[in-house]
């Protein structure tokens, strides 16, 4: 693989990506890939740094999707472009479909807005500047936002997005859904609502499919 490869995982607060992502980081480890592993908002110390701005801290709309394409624009040019261009295999707990599910289906942003600032941060960055740099596959890990509430539900003290109402997130699912029908290509759903080991062997089937990992004997 000497151009990188670059997945994505999505999906709503409690959708159970973020226990997966090291579990499938590990395989692909295994079946010879160098990983980077990484999330957003954060990745990078000032990416981080406005992350906590983001989950912490009140603010409107348009300064959270500021904040969040900062944050991206910096995190691409010092952490995924590199590691992309030496040949590695980057996984990204949340991307830009986040921004379009939680931005603009959660808080109801102008979805024109939001793909003007997708191609503002993600172009001119790397050995394709004139493209706008894309995840290869997205991850989207779709659950009942009532489920995902459950699993949440005495977890931690919920952040600023985590303490949001159900009605929130099921407006943040439609927006998922939503980015998955104008990207079949790039868009794989798992069924995250089934146990931790059914959720893991769709992930290993999707991408044992492209023939990223070893295929699974039936």
């Amino acid at each position: 693989m000497t151009q990188g490869l670059f997945i994505t995982f999505e999906g709503i607060d409690g959708a159970g990506k973020s226990t997966h992502i090291g579990t499938l980081a590990q395989a692909l480890c295994a079946a010879g890939h160098t990983v980077t592993l990484t999330r957003e908002p954060g990745g990078t110390p000032l990416a981080e740094k406005l992350r906590d701005m983001l989950l912490h801290d009140s603010m409107d709309a348009l300064t959270e999707t500021l904040l969040v394409f900062a944050a991206r624009r910096d995190h691409l040019r010092c952490v995924i472009e590199p590691a992309l261009a030496r040949g590695e295999v980057v996984l990204c707990d949340r991307f830009t479909d986040a921004t379009f599910a939680y931005q603009g289906g959660g808080r109801g942003f102008d979805l024109q807005v939001l793909s003007y600032m997708e191609r503002l941060a993600q172009t001119g960055i790397g050995l394709q500047p004139d493209l706008m740099l894309e995840p290869h596959l997205t991850l989207w890990f779709d659950v009942p936002p009532q489920l995902a509430a459950q699993r949440l539900a005495g977890a931690r003290a919920p952040d600023r997005f985590e303490s949001q109402s159900v009605e929130f997130f099921t407006r943040v699912a439609r927006g998922y859904a939503d980015r998955a029908a104008g990207a079949p290509q790039r868009f794989a759903r798992i069924d995250s609502a089934q146990p931790r080991e059914q959720v893991a062997a769709q992930l290993q089937a999707v991408l044992a499919a492209r023939g990223w990992l070893p295929g699974v004997a039936p």
